[in-house]
């Protein structure tokens, strides 16, 4: 299981490793080379990986200020697989996503900016 140690603007800590780049937590391996086509704006391009990896939770960190938006289809697509999608600002989401994985097959897509 993994546990996000820390986050603050631009930086993440995952069980001691530090990381300082946007990046996709799944259960088994992290993605820390994730990026999205249009910069601010999640499409379901950018994530299909992970929905793809059947979570129970897919937990969205839209950055410090909350700036990143998520597209509708990505919404769709979660909702027609069943899957829990939760968006928050990467604080807030950084923390759901300890507190979800400790029960649920989580997966984090956590933009660390803007």
């Amino acid at each position: 299981m993994r546990q996000i140690d820390s986050y603050s603007f631009g930086n993440i800590t995952v069980n001691g490793r530090q990381y300082d780049s946007d990046l996709i937590i799944y259960p088994d391996r992290i993605d820390s080379s994730w990026w999205r086509k249009k910069g601010h704006t999640l499409c379901l391009e950018d994530i299909r990986d992970a929905i793809e990896a059947q979570p129970d939770v897919l937990v969205i960190g839209t950055g410090n200020m909350g700036r990143m938006s998520v597209a509708r289809l990505v919404r769709e697509e979660a909702e027609k697989r069943g899957i829990e999608l939760i968006e928050e600002r990467t604080a807030e989401a950084v923390r759901e996503y300890n507190s979800l994985s400790l029960h649920k097959r989580t997966v984090a897509a956590l933009h660390l900016t803007c």
